[in-house]
């Protein structure tokens, strides 16, 4: 049942259905919850006089307070600073990892300070700002992508390694090896690497020459810890011995090798190419699963997945009631109900107004499937 509210009685959090003004009464075009106080003062300074709010409709004052920062154009966010903070990081990352990739490519000495600089911020920031850092990390450009999976690599090993408790001197050099694990494809032939279709078999064996072409780069770093350099070294590396570059077999390959390949593939999978569309992390842990115990540690990938999440931060998800998202909060005592914030509608095929809804407070509703951004044609960038 609605109530009509006079203007100046509307708060923060209550659920508009209707407006009325001196000439008329009509329904909002899209109802939802009050927000922000901009929101009041835009609908006074149009004349309105009265709202009618559903007071059956309850949103959480903790998470409005916790979302009240907008950061895309329909983005909210947990503050200015937090997510300030971790795009500077990103881009900085992105600078100083493009400068080393130009080094590289133009056979010029790599000097390895300045990224050891910015594998200390990475872990300062994974430890101080990690939701905002994976949710900044999560948007993706396919045109760049050696940068992004790279940087992103950097991130979800330093993450990883804090789930495990290693110490901060561990965790910094698997931040260095993140960023530069994958370096010898800077020498790989454009058309090879950014081929839009299946690679033939010499195509492929060009392809893995990545590896080997890594090793004199990696050896001309002066000061590159042992740790990052398995990173580069083992992250094709298999369990069963068919991986390469060395076909390293069971405790051959160390607890850093392991959870290289598991971050490499993972975040390969759930990024678009040329060549294929991005998999959803629930649809990409599936896969993975399927590659235990032959390829990837299976005790290790579940403590991935416990590290990350099911349906992990910046992960579109679709709600048993159609309603469609993005995971913004997790859930550390069920993975399966963390806060999702809501904006677009499965059935309708439209975008509607944002609400946040906690999972683990409406037991009536649950997560239908992860999805895609490309799956549903559309793009979500404007609501990170």
């Amino acid at each position: 049942m609605l109530q009509k509210v006079a203007i100046d009685s509307v708060e923060i959090g209550m659920y508009v259905e209707q407006i009325e003004s001196q000439r008329t009464r009509t329904r909002m075009k899209k109802p939802g919850f009050i927000r922000r106080q901009e929101t009041i003062e835009n609908l006074r300074g149009k004349g309105v006089e009265y709202v009618y709010i559903d007071a059956d409709q309850v949103t959480s004052t903790e998470d409005i307070q916790y979302h009240a920062t907008p950061v895309g154009k329909y983005s909210s966010v947990k503050g200015n600073d937090e997510f300030a903070a971790a795009k500077d990081l990103v881009d900085k990352s992105k600078e100083q990892l493009s400068k080393l990739l130009n080094d590289v490519y133009a056979n010029k000495p790599v000097d390895i300070e300045p990224v050891k600089e910015v594998s200390a911020n990475i872990v300062d920031n994974i430890f101080e700002r990690r939701e905002a850092v994976l949710w900044i990390s999560g948007i993706r450009e396919k045109s760049a992508y050696l940068l992004e999976h790279s940087m992103n690599v950097a991130f979800h090993l330093v993450n990883f390694g804090r789930f495990l408790e290693l110490d901060r001197q561990t965790l910094e050099e698997l931040a260095i090896g993140g960023l530069v694990h994958d370096i010898g494809k800077i020498l790989i032939r454009d058309e090879v690497l950014n081929k839009p279709g299946k690679l033939t078999d010499d195509e492929f064996v060009h392809m893995k020459e990545h590896q080997t072409l890594s090793q004199p780069v990696l050896d001309n770093m002066a000061e590159l810890p042992a740790t990052s350099k398995d990173v580069s070294v083992m992250h094709h590396e298999k369990i069963d011995g068919n991986g390469y570059p060395n076909g390293l077999k069971g405790e051959e390959l160390t607890l850093i090798g392991r959870m290289s390949g598991i971050v490499d593939i993972y975040d390969a999978l759930t990024a678009e190419r040329v060549y294929k569309p991005a998999l959803s992390p629930s649809e990409t842990f599936k896969i993975m699963i399927g590659l235990t115990p032959f390829h990837l540690d299976p005790d290790l990938l579940k403590k991935f997945i416990r590290c990350i999440g099911f349906y992990p931060i910046g992960s579109v998800v679709e709600l048993s009631n159609g309603r469609i998202g993005l995971v913004c909060k997790e859930n550390p005592d069920d993975l399966m109900t963390p806060t999702v914030k809501l904006f677009y509608s499965g059935r309708t095929e439209s975008f509607r107004e944002v609400e946040y809804i906690d999972l683990k407070k409406r037991p009536d509703l649950k997560i239908a499937r992860g999805l895609t951004e490309a799956k549903l044609k559309t793009s979500f960038k404007d609501f990170r």
